[in-house]
This record gives structure tokens, sequence and C-alpha cells, in this order.
């Protein structure tokens, strides 16, 4: 994060602008729009900021500016169009701590203006940092397509009813439950319908009825968080991962992913890894099921599918006897994701017309896998956890009738900007994975569709790893 999103309050508060072109008129109607008092230093000012000035919206000294301007200032932006001289004043402004902004210059600013959704009380602040001014206005675009103009009327009501709330629940999350149902119930839609009168009428009746002794229902929500890329989560994993009290997260979800998850939401880790699990199977259902019982909702939240190698199913059958309410989102499985980015497909007419899915984590490395029916031409075999034991599947995929040169990729960290494939064949794959190097988490992919990478492959991060290991293949091919 470049920059810390904040609210200033500059109400009244004193603000120069230095500059009297048409940016300078831009940022005097943004500080204007937040009631400062403001202040143009220019030798010459555009109409507009003329028009301003006999209205007596804003005071302007007509001069050039010098370093003793900046006395009694809180706030600063520099709009000329030299950028020397902006650059001097924000010299000047950070000697003296002062707030500035440079305009067009994100080097010389302690802080940028955004692009603005102003549904006061409510605001949403968009920005790039600087880096593209127009695609946060595009994007501000977007949001102000989504975000009714009552959502400051239903802010505005609430603020009203805040203080009786609170009289009411003395907990946190019954306030906090409170009043989700009412920014998705009934109340909230009649003030989105112009009926402002009925919907503080509701809402006092609601606050007045409600019945603090009960313990908000708790709830399990099963989460599959995909392979990787945040833009593969569903609307409902996003929904709920934005409603949960709590989170219980495995390791191969990304940061990226838990960044969505709510902010003030608890977050408890849960990850397994070869030899060194953080939390045992049977402690995490039994987490799950104490944490529901507390009242609270829990999101269990899983990397891939949680019903694909991810144990949901045993998590759910103890909420099942606990008689805990639970929902189970599905996410896109590492099989799934990784071979999509990675310009493998799992079935083809010309080369696969099944598809296998496999464990590759052999307990006490035993080859405890029935080798003869993995080992069939025309299918796809899928290898989840396979990076330690690989060598041990080309082996015995090899000795149990798969030809050495059958195509064969490791893929590391799928559908994220830190992917690599390492394409080669059950002969060559160990050793080029050793050379690289590889650290989970990996899927294995076997089979003759894995030469359609060469072709097929379109999201590629780390080209030259790839290149590299598409080279080593076509030599065995």
């Amino acid at each position: 994060m470049d920059y810390l999103p904040l609210f200033l309050d500059i109400k009244k508060k004193p603000c120069l602008i230095v500059g009297g072109g048409i940016i300078a008129a831009r940022k005097v109607v943004v500080l204007r729009r937040a009631h400062a008092r403001v202040t143009v230093i220019a030798p010459e000012i555009s109409t507009e900021l003329q028009r301003k000035v006999k209205t007596n919206d804003i005071a302007w000294q007509k001069k050039k500016y010098t370093p003793e301007d900046l006395q009694g200032y809180q706030l600063v932006i520099a709009a000329t169009d030299d950028r020397k001289v902006n650059a001097e004043v924000t010299t000047h402004c950070r000697e003296q701590n002062i707030l500035v902004n440079a305009a067009d210059d994100a080097k010389n600013c302690d802080f940028i203006l955004p692009s603005i959704i102003d549904r006061s009380p409510v605001q949403i602040a968009v920005s790039t940092g600087g880096a593209s001014p127009v695609l946060a206005r595009m994007l501000r675009a977007k949001l102000e397509n989504c975000t009714p103009a009552a959502y400051g009327q239903l802010a505005n009501l609430i603020e009203d009813y805040r203080l009786a709330a609170k009289a009411k629940f003395a907990s946190v999350d019954q306030r906090r439950r409170f009043w989700e149902n009412v920014l998705q119930g009934p109340i909230a839609e009649l003030v989105f319908a112009g009926q402002q009168t009925a919907a503080q009428k509701l809402l006092q009746e609601a606050i007045e009825t409600a019945d603090v002794q009960a313990l908000p229902q708790g709830e399990v929500y099963l989460v599959g968080a995909g392979p990787g890329d945040p833009d593969l989560l569903t609307f409902r994993a996003l929904r709920l991962m934005q409603q949960a009290d709590v989170v219980v997260y495995d390791r191969l979800v990304s940061q990226e992913i838990m960044d969505l998850v709510r902010k003030d939401a608890e977050h408890i880790y849960a990850g397994k890894e070869r030899a060194q699990h953080t939390l045992q199977q049977e402690t995490i259902n039994q987490l799950l099921v104490r944490l529901a019982k507390e009242g609270k909702r829990v999101l269990r939240l899983k990397g891939g599918d949680p019903f694909m190698f991810g144990r949901g199913g045993e998590e759910i059958a103890s909420l099942i006897d606990e008689q805990i309410p639970f929902q189970v989102v599905p996410g896109i499985t590492a099989a799934a994701g990784c071979a999509a980015y990675a310009g493998i497909p799992l079935t083809h007419r010309e080369y696969s017309q099944a598809v296998i899915f496999a464990t590759g984590h052999l307990k006490d490395d035993a080859v405890d896998l029935n080798w003869d029916m993995l080992a069939h031409k025309n299918q796809t075999l899928v290898f989840y956890m396979g990076l330690q034991g690989l060598e041990n599947i080309c082996t015995n995929l090899k000795k149990h009738g798969l030809e050495s040169t059958t195509p064969a990729a490791l893929i590391m960290q799928g559908t994220t900007v830190n992917q690599k494939v390492i394409i080669g064949d059950l002969e060559s794959l160990p050793a080029l994975v050793q050379q690289q190097d590889a650290k989970p988490p990996t899927l294995v992919i076997i089979g003759e569709v894995v030469q359609l990478h060469k072709k097929l492959h379109w999201f590629n991060p780390q080209e030259d790893i790839t290149a590299g290991a598409v080279k080593a293949f076509g030599a065995k091919a």
C-alpha cells in the first residue's frame, strides 16, 4: 500500500493553492466541497476563479509565491504550470511539516486527491496513487452506477439511532448483527424507495422490540477460495467473506484473498504443511463447532475446492453431528484453475477421454495408489501435493506400463503472478523440477494433453523459466 487512505476534516481550516489555472480551479472545487477556507496565490487567475473571488468563495493574493506565504496554512496544493515551482513549494512545506500535494507529480505529494463518490455522509474514494488518474475516474464511474444516492439518507437514519441501539444492545456482536439486518432488510428498502418516515418508524420499532437475550445464531461457511487468483472467487464466497465474524484459513489461501475478508474479523491460521500441522484435523473440527456455538459466523476458508482433497466432508460431518447450520461454497479446484492458466486442457478428443485426480502425498512414501489403473494411455492424471513424491510417481507409472516419454508438467503457484510451469516427461521431469528448486503449492499433470501447453499457454508471467522447460521437453520430443 503506497498511501494510507485518510479522510481529513478541513472544515473552516485555512488551505492554500499556489497557481491560478484550470488545474488550480479543479482543486478549489474539491477543497470547497469539504468546506475549507481557500486562498489562491497567483499573479493571474482563470475566469472561473475570478467568479469565485467575486462571490467571496475564495480569497486571492495577486502575487508570485514566496516561502513566507505558507505561514498559517494546514494544507497546501501546488498547482502551477511550472513543475520547478511546484517542487519548491513541496520542499518548503516539508520543511515546515505542512501537508502538500503537487499536481501531476507523485514524488512531490504527501497525499493524493482521489476520485470521489459523494453520498454524504457516505464517501467512497478511489486512487491509483497518481499512476493513472484516468483509470481512477473510470473506476469511480463504475462505482457511481452501483451506489444509489439514498445511501447517504440511510447513513443519516442510522446515525440518528446509533445511541438508541447502543443502549439496547450491550454486546458489539449483537449490535453488528442488528445493523446488518437493518441494512439488508425492509428498513433499507423503504429508504431506497423514498419512504423515509416509514423507515424511521420501522427502525424505532425494531430497536424497541428486539430480544437482547437471544443468542445470535452461529453458522459455518465452508468456502473454496480457488487456486490463488482472487478474481476466481465466486460472488457468494465474497459475500460470506464480508459478513463472517471469524475466519479459519489454510496455508494455500493467498494473502490477496485474505485481504478481501471483513477487516475486523478474527483470523485463525489452520495451515498444514508436510510433517507440520498447525492444528490437527480433529482440533479444527472441534474449533468450528465451538465458535459456532458461541454465536459466531465462522468462515472456513480453504484453497481450491473444500471437497477436493480438502477434508471438507470431515468438517461438515462434525457440524451435522452437533446440529450446526452451515453452507458449502464450491471453489475452482487447483486442477481446473492451474491447468487452464498453464494452457493444458484436462481433456481433448484426440489425446484424453478421461481425467483422474489423485493425491501425491504418499504417507511414509508408501506406494499405496492403484498404479495399474493410473498407467493407461488416453487419460489425464492430476496429482495434488505431488512435489515430494514426484520421482516415486514417475517411476511407478513407467514400471506399470506408461512410456518414459509420456509428457508431464509441474505447475507452481498456479493462477498467480508467481506461476511457473515446468514441462518434461516421466523420465526428465523429476530432474527438471529439482534444478528449478520447486516449492509448494504445486500440481502435477501427466498425459498427452501436456504437449498442448507449447501452443496454448496464454498466462505466462515467468516466461523465461517456462520457455526453458518447453525447450527441455522439445528436445525429448
